[in-house]
């Protein structure tokens, strides 16, 4: 399958070093299997840190989620698990699980006001899983969140 990563820069070697902690799945490699999303996501850095609209392609072969070195874990929608999952990465400058991919559905931009929210005791959970959802439906990404998952990407 082919996957992208919008960015303001080429990506020629994946640095895990240069991803952000806090993010959905923790520290990560993300990408889309939408170019449309990727191309977004690239607007936004675009124009937040300057640059071009650079959209970078990477093939990845399916066949490896089923390898015994590799630890994935997949979430198909919004659920508690997954909430607690994001709340937990969201939460935290360390990564809260030991999986080399994750695939699952993305939280809504606004998902650091709703954190405050629900640890303030302003919302229950059941309200924070509903804010946390994407607003244009369920998206979905892949983060690659080990050296060894990384090698598993292949750069077009």
């Amino acid at each position: 399958m082919i996957l992208y990563h919008g960015s303001n820069q080429r990506v020629t070697q994946i640095d895990l070093t240069k991803s952000r902690p806090a993010k959905d799945f923790g520290k990560a490699f993300y990408l889309s299997e939408k170019r449309e999303q990727a191309i977004e996501m690239a607007q936004f850095k675009a124009e937040t840190f300057g640059g071009s609209v650079i959209i970078n392609e990477f093939e990845f072969d399916e066949s490896a989620l089923a390898a015994p070195d590799i630890k994935f874990f997949r979430f198909d929608s919004y659920t508690e698990e997954w909430a607690r999952f994001v709340l937990a990465n969201r939460s935290s400058n360390v990564t809260n699980h030991d999986y080399d991919i994750v695939f699952g559905p993305i939280a809504n931009d606004k998902i650091g006001r709703q954190i405050f929210n629900f640890q303030s005791g302003y919302i229950d959970f059941d309200t924070f899983i509903k804010r946390i959802q994407y607003p244009e439906g369920i998206t979905f990404q892949w983060a690659f969140c080990t050296e060894k998952a990384i090698q598993k990407l292949h750069s077009l």
